[in-house]
């Protein structure tokens, strides 16, 4: 699938990729892992942040494939502009870079332009045996060192230790001294030649040893690759397995396969949060987007010759603008687009996109985090759109999507439904009024003892501004019905609470009910709370609508926002009720 990136385990640590890529860990609170990838000679630097390892494995993968085929690239355009010999080559080079440099600009706005469409026409559905890395080990396994060349031994019987001794020679005594010299000869050579025999076998013996370190550390490292690669595609199937019987694990990753495979221009962070319910079959994703200033405004480059300079052309600042909101509205279309198009075995019966942007606030100069459109979409409705044709703002709004007028304000919204950021769905253990233990589950409490944690809660909320909460008669089913009075001039009035302290899922029925309530009443707005979740028909109804939907989760944070502690086990309920009847 992707290249294979060992990653530093410590703080402290970092990877050399090659000479010019490396990958150094970092420290986020907000984040169980977060990489710092680097590469000189791109004069590139992103961080990965993730709280799924096998989510940042791909993550890392696939941004290091872009990145060493654009080094690639960069280096062959390097080396040509290298290779030009004179003025007239080395200009006609340049606007030959100018054109190209022009051509890239105009395809990375119409490449923005068209991001619906293209995500309609290359969406594919979600390979997960392709998702699955290779046990191919990346380094080059050592190779053992040569045997070394050894010199020929010196023989006795070598004609250059037996001169031959003429006549005269042997008459006048010089045949014993050429031998005693051809003797000395013999033994100063075979000495030299044990010498160099002793030195080339002392250095291949050290080359040998340095080779069995090398090796034995290269064959530890593949056998952790290995045990990584088969722990990861364990990992996968048995993720896979989750998801072909519908659970919230196996569902959530499947999603972030597919948002992950998505492909998008560089300048789009691709982060993204999601979240599923099985109970309601509803997927709430935050996504997050490119802020306005990360988006391309180079529309051509041109090559002036006589001043040997590039001129670069931008689009005005009303273009931009409208570049970026109609890229958000397309990113949020084409994001519920991928994800029903790969829910093969009907695990969706809607999605909730929101959209946010981290950005830097221009008054202030602080960080600023906002959801700045926000919809929910069931999937039959949305297989109805010929999502090639729309003009995707109109569509947004006719799904009844939330969002300011000008995305590029970022001005914040609140969000249709709201991501559970800490609480895994009713099992975590949060805040309750004095009295109550942590360990006491909401859903199994008394209806009375509810009625008074329901009133106490928003006593507090809404204490701070001197508002008042009365509570009504309340049903013995687990409902209760409030009135709060907020004195505030702008956003107060009499505003009716109801809960329902209930362990399955809350249908239209309660939300028509409480709507109904607040229109007789003459209130400025309705809350429903509930132990449990909504379903989509709820949440499609409440829109546009001065309803606002609580569920267990928003429950147990308002209750620790104000000191206090408790949980919320609706299965744990299910079971104790169902012995009880």
């Amino acid at each position: 699938m992707s290249q294979f990136v060992k990653l530093p385990r410590k703080y402290d640590q970092v990877v050399n990729v090659d000479d010019q890529f490396s990958v150094t860990r970092l420290f986020d609170s907000r984040y169980d892992y977060c990489y710092k990838l680097s590469h000189d000679g791109l004069n590139k630097i992103k961080l990965i942040k993730s709280n799924d390892p096998y989510d940042l494995e791909i993550k890392l993968g696939n941004l290091t494939n872009q990145w060493m085929d654009q080094w690639e690239k960069l280096q062959e355009r390097e080396e040509k502009r290298k290779n030009r010999e004179n003025e007239k080559q080395l200009k006609e080079e340049k606007q030959r870079i100018a054109v190209e440099k022009s051509e890239e600009a105009s395809k990375r706005l119409n490449e923005i332009q068209a991001l619906l469409v293209s995500g309609v026409e290359n969406t594919t559905v979600v390979d997960w045996e392709k998702a699955k890395k290779t046990e191919n080990y990346h380094l080059p396994k050592p190779a053992p060192p040569k045997k070394p060349s050894f010199p020929i031994e010196p023989k006795r019987t070598d004609l250059k230790y037996n001169p031959k001794i003429g006549f005269f020679g042997s008459i006048f005594g010089g045949k014993k001294a050429k031998e005693e010299e051809a003797s000395q000869n013999f033994i100063k050579d075979v000495n030299e030649w044990k010498g160099k025999v002793n030195e080339l076998r002392t250095k291949h013996e050290e080359k040998t040893a340095t080779y069995q370190i090398q090796i034995q550390q290269w064959e530890k490292g593949r056998d952790e690759f290995v045990q990584e690669v088969r722990a990861f595609n364990l990992y996968l199937d048995g993720m896979q397995e989750k998801y072909r019987v519908v659970t919230k694990d196996g569902v959530e990753f499947q999603a972030k396969l597919v948002l992950e495979d998505s492909s998008y221009p560089e300048s789009f962070p691709k982060n993204f949060d999601i979240e599923y319910t099985p109970d309601n079959k509803v997927l709430v994703i935050d996504y997050q987007l490119p802020s306005p200033e990360d988006l391309p405004r180079l529309k051509e480059v041109k090559y002036i010759a006589s001043r040997d300079e590039y001129q670069e052309k931008f689009i005005t600042d009303s273009a931009s603008k409208k570049l970026y909101d109609d890229a958000i509205y397309q990113v949020c279309l084409r994001t519920i687009y991928e994800l029903f198009k790969n829910d093969q075995i009907d695990a969706l019966c809607a999605v909730a996109f929101n959209g946010i942007v981290e950005s830097i606030d221009p008054a202030t100069g602080q960080d600023i985090r906002a959801c700045i459109l926000s919809v929910l979409v069931e999937k039959e409705e949305f297989s109805d759109i010929n999502l090639t044709k729309i003009n995707p703002k109109q569509c947004f709004k006719k799904l009844k999507g939330v969002g300011s007028s000008a995305l590029h304000s970022l001005t914040p919204i609140a969000p249709v439904i709201e991501l559970n950021r800490k609480d895994s769905r009713f099992i975590d253990a949060y805040g309750v009024v004095e009295g109550v233990s942590p360990d006491t589950n909401l859903a199994l409490m008394n209806w009375q003892d509810f009625e008074h944690l329901i009133r106490e809660v928003f006593e507090k909320e809404f204490s701070g501004n001197g508002g008042e909460v009365k509570v009504t008669q309340g049903s013995r089913d687990g409902g209760v019905d409030a009135i709060a009075f907020d004195p505030d001039p702008i956003r107060g009035g009499k505003i009716i609470i109801q809960a329902k302290r209930y362990t399955n899922t809350v249908g239209v029925s309660a939300v028509r009910d409480l709507y109904g309530t607040v229109m007789n009443e003459g209130a400025t707005k309705g809350i429903l709370i509930s132990t449990s979740d909504y379903g989509p028909d709820a949440y499609e109804f409440a829109q546009g609508k001065p309803i606002t939907l609580l569920n267990g989760s928003n429950l147990l944070h308002l209750l620790e926002k104000h000191g206090h502690q408790a949980r919320i086990n609706l299965k744990e309920a299910k079971q104790i009720l169902s012995m009880e009847q």
